[in-house]
């Protein structure tokens, strides 16, 4: 005798906000089926390949996770919202309701871009709601892939609100061998934050009192990667480098906006690169900055993720036999690269 059990996973959304103080539930989902039924939400980093799991290595530490029984019903009795009740009607009578509540102190969904000849899933932080069916009542039994329903969620940070707070500003003043007076050099930033694919504008001033000349201005943004999960493991990659043939001649100021746009789309082939957690393939973003609570454990955030722009002045004097060197004035900049919050309210439909 064989019997075949439907099992269906419904959510209202795949996007979970985490508005710093609170974060969205993960409710809105139903199921068909009978035996024991659970449902599971973890926030794990996978920091290897998936395929080697096969042979004994495990490559995924859970970072929190939660069951609960669904069927027969035990203690879980969520508050049923418009979501649920629309959800309830797609899946008939054999639905089954659930909400998790995301703790506020578990880190943004975060992955890390793989090379173009890695297979399996991408390393980096993510959240899978994962419901399966079972003989027994033990939620830790060892499961087959066939009598489980999953999907990968995200937990997203949006930008804050406006604070008004003056964009940062660094300054330096270099002197020179063989020279009595010194460049000084300022850069700035109208805001402190930026949201991603906006045009950022670096204010730099320059004051020239040598008599060597400013051939160029260089303009680098860095992402810097600090997996504080499992080992020490700090790197950092730029996002942008990008070039300005300003000369400034000696004795003599500047004063003018340059304007860069950071983008994964010019970064695509870069293995390790932090982004935004990604849904299958889907296009997504450079990661945004981890944004630290007071009193947060930061290992428990898994990858941490921060930006700083350099600007560099490329200055030139005369070397031997009448050849050129040059040498670096520089000064660097925090950035904070975040998502707008969305406008409206997102409406689903029972049908």
């Amino acid at each position: 005798f064989s019997s075949c059990l439907q099992l269906t996973l419904y959510l209202g959304k795949r996007d979970y906000v985490d508005h710093v103080q609170n974060v969205d539930p993960i409710g809105n989902s139903y199921f068909y089926t009978w035996h024991f039924l659970f449902v599971q939400l973890a926030c794990a980093f996978r920091y290897g390949r998936e395929d080697l799991d096969v042979i004994g290595l495990s490559f995924r530490k859970d970072i929190w996770f939660k069951h609960l029984q669904l069927y027969p019903a035990a203690d879980h009795k969520p508050t049923l919202t418009p979501m649920h009740d629309c959800l309830l009607k797609k899946a008939g009578e054999q639905g089954h309701a659930f909400t998790f509540d995301i703790p506020v102190n578990l880190p943004c969904s975060v992955t890390l871009q793989p090379g173009p000849d890695d297979a399996g899933k991408a390393c980096g932080v993510d959240f899978e709601v994962k419901t399966y069916i079972s003989d027994v009542a033990d939620p830790e039994e060892k499961l087959d892939k066939k009598d489980t329903a999953r999907l990968i969620v995200r937990k997203i940070q949006f930008a804050p609100d406006a604070t008004g707070a003056p964009g940062p500003k660094a300054d330096i003043c270099k002197s020179f061998m063989m020279s009595d007076k010194p460049v000084h050099l300022e850069a700035s930033l109208d805001k402190e934050l930026y949201y991603h694919g906006d045009p950022i504008n670096v204010n730099v001033k320059v004051k020239n009192e040598t008599t060597k000349t400013v051939t160029k201005i260089k303009v680098t943004v860095d992402q810097t990667t600090d997996v504080v999960l499992y080992s020490a493991d700090k790197y950092t990659k730029t996002v942008l480098c990008q070039e300005f043939g300003e000369t400034i001649d000696a004795n003599s100021t500047f004063d003018k906006s340059l304007t860069i746009i950071p983008l994964l789309a010019d970064n695509k082939e870069k293995r390790g690169l932090a982004l935004d957690g990604r849904l299958k393939d889907e296009d997504t973003n450079l990661a945004s900055n981890t944004i630290m609570r007071d009193g947060m454990d930061k290992e428990v955030l898994g990858i941490l993720v921060s930006y700083k722009i350099k600007v560099n002045l490329m200055v030139s004097s005369g070397g031997l036999l009448g050849g050129l060197t040059a040498s670096d004035v520089q000064v660097e900049l925090p950035l904070i690269l975040m998502n707008p919050k969305p406008q409206g309210k997102v409406i689903v439909s029972p049908n």
